[in-house]
């Protein structure tokens, strides 16, 4: 590995000790603590610069430097050792399995007179540094919150088996004065995730302006550069607490460079410190972590010359949002199409929504004790969420007319319309319902006899219905039949509707008495 360059201004000092002062190499690189052949390299390079002391008036670094090393650069001009196409190279770095080696055997491969490995990295290094400079952020009081999960797990141990259960360790860093709350989860589910969110901002003590995430699938929906689609229950959570979410740039982890300081230091503050103790409960193993992340905050910073705690109460805490009244209740949200019978599947359970928007998209909003569905913005329906599943419910103002006739009957409630129009109607109404394997597929048949009334009347049909309980039949066509032949006629009423004639020579029926 070659020798680090020495600053410019350690150069120069070199060049005065030599050529003002008439120091030997021995004594410069004694002075410099640096070794004899070093000075002797940039002296040699200097008289071939033809360079002595002082230097040439107005003569900076960067024109130092092009005399004292310019074979770098007129090898870079030599058409015999062309330099890579170093975005190209950085590129190609982006893929999977592509290294530093390989894109270097494959220069060389096309230009057999090309450079060196060692050339090959150093260079790039210092490409990447001018064409990517890093720029400080600058951090406003109570702005921002930075939040990830750590990379390393925590274990509890179950009482009875010993099973262990990895836990992950949410971690979360304030811009401004670095104050960070760190706590345990089974996962990094999204019920997890709002859980903590919530749990953060009570830690806080209020809500800053924006919350910065990562990409994971529980805060980001479509990780895009430039338009992310955030998940919809993490952004009603954000709305609840009066605050924005800021997802980071896919695979740019300088975008939230505070909280991967922050996991790296509850990394090796918590976790190191916790690795040999044995937890049987979430609550038991975040009781603990509490304990450290106020050690944490506590704990005076260097070059600050106070803790974060302390910081936060300054910078931050007067700048943070208000909480709201109620805590944000979790609720996850689906999209659902409307089914042809106007209802919308939920968990294995089927609720119903107006039927005018058969076929149409909507949004449904499932808590856990309310499932609501909304169509364009609005809320349309809204059901107690059933405990049972591969069942309906369903509202009777979701129904169309037709329907909601239709499912008002009831094996009884058909029964009892027969006994209206007679007692033979109530008895086939009756059979017919007892004859099917479910009462519901008699409904029709009932129905269909009442509609019947409407044109023969309420005896003729009575009368029908007695014929049709003799001849055992059990359909709206047999009793239309009967009715459309007449044959109801002789199981009607014969009992004349006037008054007999009153004679001396007609005996009447109470002469036989």
């Amino acid at each position: 590995m070659p020798t680090k360059r020495l600053s410019m201004r350690r150069i120069r000092d070199v060049l005065r000790l030599r050529f003002s002062q008439g120091l030997t190499e021995r004594v410069i690189a004694r002075t410099l603590g640096v070794s004899n052949g070093v000075v002797h390299g940039y002296l040699r390079r200097a008289r071939l610069a033809g360079l002595s002391w002082p230097l040439p008036e107005g003569m900076d670094d960067e024109g130092l430097e092009l005399l004292l090393f310019p074979a770098p650069k007129a090898a870079a001009q030599s058409p015999r050792r062309p330099v890579p196409d170093w975005s190209y190279v950085e590129k190609e770095l982006r893929r999977r399995g592509v290294t530093r080696v390989l894109l270097w055997e494959e220069y060389r491969a096309a230009n057999p007179d090309g450079f060196g490995y060692t050339w090959f990295c150093t260079t790039f290094e210092a490409w990447k540094e001018r064409a990517r400079p890093t720029m400080r952020q600058t951090h406003l009081g109570g702005e921002k919150v930075f939040v990830d999960f750590a990379g390393d797990t925590i274990d509890i141990f179950d009482p009875i088996t010993g099973e262990a259960h990895p836990m992950k360790l949410f971690v979360a860093a304030m811009g401004a004065s670095n104050y960070t709350y760190a706590e345990a989860c089974p996962s990094e589910s999204l019920p997890e995730w709002i859980r903590v969110h919530a749990n953060l901002f009570t830690f806080l003590g209020g809500v800053p302006k924006f919350v910065v995430c990562d990409n994971l699938k529980a805060a980001v929906t479509n990780p895009d550069r430039y338009d992310p689609g955030l998940n919809r229950t993490y952004a009603e959570m954000a709305s609840h607490y009066g605050t924005a979410v800021l997802a980071a740039r896919p695979r740019r982890p300088k975008d939230k460079a505070k909280v991967e300081v922050a996991v790296q230091i509850a990394q090796r503050w918590v976790l190191a410190r916790l690795r040999n103790q044995r937890f049987f409960s979430l609550a038991e193993l975040n009781a603990a972590i509490r304990l450290l992340v106020a050690e944490l905050n506590a704990r005076q910073m260097r070059g600050f010359g106070s803790s974060r705690a302390e910081l936060f109460a300054e910078i931050d805490r007067p700048k943070l949002g208000e909480l709201p009244d109620q805590p944000y209740v979790f609720a996850r949200w689906k999209r659902c199409r409307v089914a042809p019978d106007y209802h919308v599947e939920v968990d294995g359970h089927w609720y119903s929504t107006p039927y005018r928007l058969i076929r149409e998209l909507v949004d449904v909003r499932i808590a856990d004790n309310t499932v609501e569905v909304f169509h364009k913005g609005q809320r349309i329906a809204s059901h107690a969420r059933a405990p049972n599943r591969r069942g309906h419910t369903t509202v009777a103002d979701h129904m169309p007319s037709a329907h909601r006739r239709y499912g008002k009957w009831t094996p009884g409630g058909l029964i009892a319309a027969g006994e209206k129009i007679g007692p033979s109607t109530a008895a086939f109404f009756q059979a017919v319902i007892a004859d099917r394997p479910h009462p519901e597929q008699g409904f029709r048949t009932c129905l269909g006899i009442l509609a019947l009334t409407k044109s023969y009347g309420n005896a003729r049909v009575d009368a029908a219905c007695q014929r049709g309980i003799l001849i055992k039949a059990r359909s709206v066509a047999s009793i239309r039949s009967i009715l459309k032949n007449g044959l109801d006629r002789a199981f009607l009423d014969e009992t004349p509707d006037h008054q007999p004639l009153r004679h001396g020579n007609i005996r009447g029926q109470g002469y036989f008495h």
